[in-house]
């Protein structure tokens, strides 16, 4: 939950920097996670992954989304290339993050394995692997994920705008692709290198 507030926060925040208050206005600005649970993403599609993985024997990767932020692009001072840091707020927030459990992980192997380094270790691993698959996941160029949006911003107008007319058809192609197995085959060896990265990075 904490991987996912801070995610959306981000854009609340950036989209603010920017000049749209609607996050702001509305009060979704907030690190309150209850601010950002959305019954199907935060709770439903977790728990039928976590489900559906139990009966197939299988390790799929877990993951959800929270409410989304209310971002109004067209209230950004420069719509097109803003848009692209409001997106990139959100996986930023996670890389961050998982840099930060990185350093507390290095910071509980330093130290002599007792009680409390254990856990430590084990929250900072999860809190790792979490925020890498939150950020991979939403680098995917598929709207409304937000590599989609930052794919939006990229490209030349009338691409940008036929592209931006496939944002209804995303969360269905994405739920096919994570029923078919689809979606875990892509994003396994993307998180996987992401994490190896931080491991050499930290010497984990």
């Amino acid at each position: 939950m904490f991987a996912i507030t801070l995610h959306e926060a981000a854009h609340g925040y950036v989209a603010r920097h920017f000049g749209d208050t609607t996050a702001w206005s509305l009060g979704r600005i907030s690190l309150n996670p209850l601010r950002h649970i959305d019954l199907v993403g935060t709770i439903i599609v977790p728990l039928v992954i976590l489900v559906t993985s139990k009966l197939a024997a299988g390790s799929g990767i877990l993951f959800g989304w929270a409410k989304p932020m209310p971002v109004n692009f067209h209230a950004l001072r420069n719509p097109k290339q803003d848009m692209f840091w409001v997106a990139a707020a959100g996986p930023a927030a996670n890389l961050v993050m998982a840099i930060a459990w990185a350093l507390v992980l290095k910071g509980a192997m330093l130290m002599p394995p007792n009680l409390f380094t254990l856990p430590l270790s084990l929250m900072a691993e999860a809190g790792i692997t979490v925020n890498v698959v939150l950020m991979v996941l939403n680098l995917l160029p598929i709207l409304p994920l937000d590599g989609g949006r930052i794919a939006v911003s990229l490209l030349p107008n009338r691409l940008a705008r036929g592209y931006s007319r496939l944002e209804p058809l995303g969360f269905p192609i994405l739920l096919v692709l994570l029923f078919t197995n689809v979606l875990s085959l892509v994003l396994s060896p993307m998180v996987q290198g992401s994490i190896q990265v931080i491991e050499i990075i930290f010497h984990l």
